[in-house]
């Protein structure tokens, strides 16, 4: 359409602004307000990732200097301020250790279980299910133990570690023949422990 005078290119654009201004102006400050919330919800992540590395490095240091009241109470700050974050999993995952060496074994056990349920990643789950198979083992609580591997054997990135455990608990029932075979899994799937693994399946007594 074209318009003969200023007047009428006036006109029009009144006519125009009259029947779309308001969704224009609606539509400019949505996307106004999109954007200024998108700024704000990159700023409050980063902040938070910032404040939980911070409290994860405080974490670990106390956990080096064995001050175990303090690797406690800092393990649950970070899961009531962090929980939606991977530190808080982490947190665990270095409070149980400390809590182990410090022989608090049922409290190391609930610090893996809680890094369990709440990694974010399914590898982060499965390396605390793996401790927590071990530290079950090793408090003669095979059946649990058991469980533990049956429930987080899923995962080819730790079926060496997870077939040594279970060598561990058919050693320790006394199935040698199971035993050798976890062993010899364990040792073929390239775990971490191969030359223990070797000497413990070395030290089996022979097969009948």
């Amino acid at each position: 359409m074209s318009y003969e005078t200023d007047e009428e290119k006036v006109e029009a654009i009144k006519a125009w602004w009259k029947d779309n201004g308001l969704s224009v102006i609606v539509g400019a400050v949505i996307g106004l307000a999109t954007i200024w919330g998108w700024r704000l919800w990159i700023e409050h992540q980063e902040r938070t990732a910032g404040e939980a590395s911070a409290a994860f490095e405080q974490l670990m240091l106390n956990a080096a200097d064995k001050q175990i009241e303090s690797v406690t109470k800092q393990t649950q700050t970070i899961r009531d301020n962090f929980g939606s974050t991977p530190y808080s999993a982490l947190s665990d995952l270095v409070a149980a250790k400390a809590l182990h060496e410090a022989g608090q074994t049922a409290e190391a056990m609930t610090a893996l279980r809680n890094a369990i349920d709440t990694a974010p990643d399914p590898a982060i789950a499965r390396l605390a299910a793996l401790r927590l198979a071990r530290l079950q083992f090793a408090d003669n609580q095979l059946d649990a133990a058991s469980k533990t591997i049956d429930k987080y054997d899923v995962s080819p990135a730790f079926a060496g570690e997870f077939a040594a455990v279970r060598g561990d608990i058919a050693a320790a029932r006394g199935d040698l023949d199971a035993a050798r075979a976890a062993y010899q899994r364990a040792i073929e799937s390239g775990s971490s422990l191969s030359q223990l693994i070797r000497l413990k399946l070395d030290n089996l007594p022979a097969a009948d």
